[in-house]
């Protein structure tokens, strides 16, 4: 009895793509920024965290430096969701109103590229 037949992989062919596809640059932070948190819609056509604000770094003394605040295009998110390394978080509402997360191959990607 050959057992290969029965045994399948884990894993699904979009994550199998997903984890051999090249990113840009701005692909890579757009990615880092989701895994730090979900991104919501703003303003002409941005994409951050909810309630983002500019904050002023840590080691600065005297809070003279501000960060200012990491934002992704619609474009790069798309791209990014096409890749299967982002989804929707909320399947009743509109791709472009509803908030985005990481997915598990997103995560992978970051974990075995960057």
């Amino acid at each position: 009895m050959n057992t290969t037949e029965n045994i399948k992989t884990a894993t699904t062919p979009t994550a199998a793509h997903a984890l051999a596809v090249e990113l840009t640059p701005t692909q890579i932070r757009g990615l880092k920024l989701a895994k730090d948190g979900d991104l919501f819609p703003q303003e002409a056509k941005k994409w951050t965290h909810l309630n983002a604000v500019v904050t002023y770094a840590r080691n600065d003394r005297f809070k003279e430096r501000p960060q200012k605040i990491k934002f992704l295009t619609t474009t790069t998110l798309n791209e990014l969701r096409e890749y299967g390394l982002l989804r929707t978080l909320n399947e009743e509402v509109s791709v472009e109103e509803s908030a985005h997360g990481i997915t598990m191959a997103g995560k992978m990607w970051l974990l075995k590229n960057k």
